[in-house]
């Protein structure tokens, strides 16, 4: 094979390589994540389990393990898929680099049967000497002189391909190695995914035949949510009233200053509607714009913390719940930090702990459990900066943080906002 087209195919495999490389280093760094998750909610449940007394909780845990167990078992998918692609291309590669060996030492053998026969000095001369003129002579020289680099050629061609040959074979015997390891633990996870199901099941039915309690729990539990999500509704329709307020003024000011100078009344701006009005200035649509250009790198509302309830819809005992956040669980006395610069909208208390909402343009951050807040209405925070204490959940005796994520009216699921902690 010409010099040329082996540089190019090993470019090529070089190239491939790295590029599944960047993705299965992506996969595992997942699934290490998730098994971090999985260790400190597993913690989390047998603790809570050891209380005799079954409670939602328990389920809730049960669900985010579950969640997050089915979560690792398709990225170990997704790494057997890539695994397998590369070892059927580093299998094509073996097949490929050891052709090309064969086919190089052939080339060499002819090469140096052809030397052997000819290494006689007087062959040599007589090759030159029978040369018709003296320009075919020197034609016969340089040729002689090349064939003598191009076998030095082949010879590095063949060491270099017998290196290369070697990588390969130990990259296909890791790539081997690493799936038998992956389909172990994935084995593993399924069994453990198995037995959190029955677990389930067996909390479901203790729930049931509690179901006085398991509906008090629940009604609580929809409550409080209903009352966070009808706090921060009304911080997000007050933000808009004062921001039409504050254009209505504008044009009430520019209107009168027209007619003090006998200027030319300018067409009065239409009413705005909606959730426009909060990115009606240049500043709030920057705010908005930086806010949402932060999306999957904004930090935790807590230094350390794992998330026990995650956002969405999900059926207890028949009842439809609907979390509008996510339930943090970190160190006591832990801060509570805002996410993002911003201006504080509302600091109330609820059901004895205290709410903190932060507007950031037409996005609002809500902060809630919160056993003290240090920050009040209208003052501008900046990024981390404490805004009060974690406080600690009644029901599981955890510090806890309930935090939520808003655009407009619209709650969305912070997980796709935060950065992987």
């Amino acid at each position: 094979m010409p010099f040329k087209k082996i540089v190019l195919l090993l470019f090529f495999v070089v190239f491939a390589i790295h590029g599944f490389s960047q993705s299965s280093a992506e996969l595992k760094r997942r699934r290490d994540k998730i098994t971090n998750e999985l260790d400190k909610l597993n913690d989390e449940y047998d603790r809570i389990s050891r209380d005799k007394r079954t409670s939602l909780k328990q389920l809730s845990l049960l669900k985010a393990q579950i969640d997050l167990r089915e979560e690792k078992i398709k990225t170990a998918n997704s790494e057997i898929r890539l695994l397998d692609h590369q070892i059927s291309d580093n299998s094509n590669n073996v097949r490929s680099l050891q052709s090309q060996l064969d086919q190089l030492k052939k080339e060499y053998a002819a090469m140096v049967l052809f030397a052997f026969r000819n290494q006689s000095s007087y062959n040599k001369l007589m090759f030159i000497f029978a040369a018709n003129n003296f320009n075919q002579a020197y034609k016969r020289l340089k040729y002689m002189q090349q064939f003598g680099d191009y076998r030095q050629r082949q010879a590095n061609y063949i060491q270099g391909t017998q290196k290369e040959l070697h990588v390969k074979i130990v990259e296909l015997d890791h790539n081997k190695q690493e799936k038998h390891s992956i389909l172990l633990d994935q084995e593993k996870e399924k069994e453990k995914l198995g037995k959190q199901k029955e677990n389930e099941a067996q909390v479901v039915n203790t729930l049931s035949k509690q179901e006085k309690l398991t509906k008090s729990q629940i009604g609580k539990q929809k409550k409080l949510l209903a009352q966070i999500s009808r706090s921060i509704s009304a911080a997000i329709r007050r933000e808009i009233e004062e921001e039409r307020r504050k254009a209505a003024e504008e044009a009430r000011i520019a209107a009168a200053k027209a007619r003090a100078e006998n200027k030319p009344t300018a067409a009065a701006k239409p009413v705005l509607k909606g959730t426009d009005a909060l990115s009606a200035t240049p500043e709030a649509a920057k705010m908005s714009n930086d806010f949402l250009g932060n999306r999957g790198r904004l930090p935790w509302p807590v230094a350390n913390g794992a998330i026990v309830a995650r956002f969405g819809i999900t059926f207890i005992q028949g009842i439809k719940t609907d979390n509008t956040g996510v339930d943090i669980k970190t160190n006591p006395g832990a801060s509570v930090r805002s996410v993002f610069s911003g201006e504080v909208s509302k600091v109330e208390n609820v059901d004895g702990s205290y709410l903190v909402v932060i507007r950031h343009g037409e996005y609002f951050t809500a902060y809630m459990n919160l056993r003290s807040a240090s920050v009040s209405k209208g003052q501008k925070v900046s990024l981390k900066q404490s805004i009060g204490a974690a406080g600690v959940d009644p029901e599981s005796g955890d510090t806890q943080v309930h935090f939520e994520l808003w655009k407009g009216f619209t709650p969305q699921n912070p997980q796709s906002w935060i950065a992987e902690n």
